[in-house]
């Protein structure tokens, strides 16, 4: 299972495209891959032919594991399939090859060594502990979970690569491995289950419905996030008339100058943070990173949960130029196609949920990034103007801040320049 994604430990086998026998070049696909963010092609790093597929459509496997032999046809892979477990799959060790068997110097054993610098997390938020993490291999999500957990990971094996320790080891010690100085742990919890596809009411009893790949994932950041990075909330009313006039007035040009007013909040939000340069900023464990591209993450609800594609460059873009891209990336976010450049690489988010008629909410930083703007309803409200009471479209905006990066008075100047942009809309185009 190679990693498709930098934040990918584990991988589901949606669909093979081949079949045992079958010729395969260079680059064709040989499987559909459900990663933490998108559905993903499995491709072949070689000429050959798919001997055998040793994994079944379904399986999840960590980031390592052998899911199918690739070699010539005449090359023999009795070692390898023989050492193939029968009731559970395949658990790599160092070297690459199966636990037992040698690693293989004939048939190509599919994707056995992994990537590991891109199976872990691109950037990390919160300091290992330095009497375990730097004495063990283990990945940057396992230490910080094993912290959180008080485990000491010189008593978790490691089934990773060249015996690293994985998040999926830390989860499995439970009891098994000790707290420096204690004598124990509870059983190890594990993330609350959530359904896949909504769930009818059942007339008694309960139904557990397994946590998909994406499920997981978002279980794992919001429990990085929540807990480790200490938020704090601004919120600001904003007034939308100009900007219900500027769009209604470009959608009356045509089918080509429409634009959503979640693309105006996104401009309005680049154009804030090149003049704010300290909120376009990242927490990386012993330094801020202040950045100087404006990259949006636009959240995306999606079957089973959250994605967050990446609008580049965005105080560069026009509104329309915006507009296009934010449509486009929706499409792929909702079908699954996104690749890892699109979904990755934002320094500030929106979460946007006002067409679920919402009137303010406080959303969940993704770690590094330093904020994120949670968007309500447009709405016509009764507001006082001159001492005299009118209704007025506004929208309520609240601001998640890591206090590590950002100060209450930044953040609040921030909000004030996208109020600004938003209430005089022809402010965008200076």
């Amino acid at each position: 299972m190679e990693a498709l994604s930098p934040t990918m430990e584990e991988g589901r086998l949606v669909a093979w495209k081949k079949r045992e026998g079958d010729a395969v070049k260079t680059g064709e696909t040989l499987a559909e891959v459900e990663t933490d963010k998108a559905v993903m092609e499995l491709v072949a790093r070689e000429d050959g032919v798919l001997r055998k597929i040793v994994l079944g459509e379904g399986s999840t496997v960590p980031v390592g594991a052998l899911v199918a032999i690739v070699g010539s046809a005449d090359e023999d892979i009795a070692g390898l399939v023989g050492a193939v477990p029968a009731a559970a799959p395949p658990t790599p060790v160092a070297g690459g090859g199966l636990s037992g068997a040698p690693a293989p110097s004939g048939p190509r054993a599919a994707y056995a060594a992994p990537v590991a610098a891109a199976a872990a997390p691109a950037t990390t938020h919160n300091p290992p502990p330095a009497d375990t993490s730097s004495r063990v291999r283990s990945s940057p999500l396992a230490r910080r979970l094993a912290a959180a957990r008080g485990l000491d990971l010189k008593l978790v094996p490691g089934t990773g690569p060249n015996g690293r320790v994985t998040k999926r080891d830390v989860e499995a010690a439970g009891t098994g491995a000790q707290a420096h100085g204690g004598t124990g742990l509870a059983a190890a919890a594990l993330p609350p289950r959530a359904p896949a596809a909504p769930v009818p009411l059942l007339p008694s009893g309960f139904r557990d419905v397994p946590l998909t790949t994406m499920r997981k994932t978002i279980a794992r950041r919001l429990s990085e996030s929540l807990g480790p990075v200490p938020h704090f909330f601004l919120t600001s009313e904003i007034e939308m008339e100009r900007a219900w006039e500027a769009r209604q007035h470009l959608a009356g040009l045509g089918d080509a100058y429409k634009v959503s007013f979640n693309d105006l909040i996104v401009k309005a939000v680049a154009l804030a943070l090149r003049q704010h340069g300290a909120v376009n900023a990242a927490f990386l464990d012993d330094r801020i990173r202040y950045h100087g591209d404006v990259h949006i993450g636009m959240a995306v609800a999606v079957e089973d949960g959250l994605i967050t594609p990446v609008i580049r460059h965005a105080d560069r873009k026009g509104l329309l130029e915006i507009a296009t891209e934010a449509k486009a990336l929706a499409e792929r976010a909702r079908a699954r196609r996104l690749t890892p450049e699109e979904y990755t690489g934002a320094t500030f988010s929106v979460s946007n949920l006002g067409m679920l008629d919402i009137d303010e909410f406080t959303a969940v930083i993704n770690p590094p990034e330093a904020g994120i703007l949670a968007v309500g309803r447009i709405a016509q409200r009764a507001v006082a103007v001159d001492g005299a009471v009118v209704v007025r479209r506004t929208v309520r905006v609240t601001m998640s801040c890591d206090h590590r990066v950002v100060d209450g008075a930044t953040g609040a100047r921030f909000l004030q320049t996208v109020k600004l942009m938003l209430e005089n809309p022809l402010a965008m185009l200076l």
